[in-house]
């Protein structure tokens, strides 16, 4: 039976996770730049389409950043015409984002990019060892609340 003494850092999961997804974190932010975001923007962009949150403190939480962080975030997308902050009728206090027909637009071609991607990184793969690592993706990605 192995103990914890017997287990390589490298071997973790933990580890490996981190790893890959610094390496894929960075390929992806690199075929991005085309489109003038990186995967902070593009994340917000999928939390707004998936209707989970609207003000920008409510994708703050989601996304797990800082409240700074969305407001530049949304400038930035402001910019490029994918999002419009809106006063909430019912608090006037509150800014609601909402994502525009541009900003649909540059999340499919964002999108497109990570399909593309997908293909790159399990095209060795079998398709039940695909399946099974999707499946394995989704569980632990809910676990986190993180959306489909």
């Amino acid at each position: 039976m192995l103990t914890v003494n017997d287990v390589k850092l490298t071997s973790t999961v933990a580890f490996r996770m981190g790893v890959l997804g610094t390496i894929v974190g960075d390929r992806f932010a690199e075929r991005l730049a085309v489109h003038d975001v990186k995967p902070k923007h593009v994340a917000m962009l999928s939390v707004l389409e998936s209707g989970m949150a609207a003000s920008q403190l409510e994708v703050a939480k989601i996304m797990r950043v800082a409240p700074s962080l969305v407001v530049s975030l949304a400038d930035h997308l402001e910019g490029l015409g994918a999002v419009r902050r809106e006063r909430d009728p019912e608090d006037r206090r509150r800014q609601v984002l909402a994502l525009t027909e541009e900003g649909r637009g540059l999340l499919a071609r964002c999108t497109a990019l990570a399909r593309a991607m997908d293909e790159e990184l399990v095209g060795g793969l079998a398709p039940e060892e695909e399946a099974g690592l999707r499946n394995v993706l989704r569980r632990l990605a809910s676990a986190e609340g993180l959306p489909e």
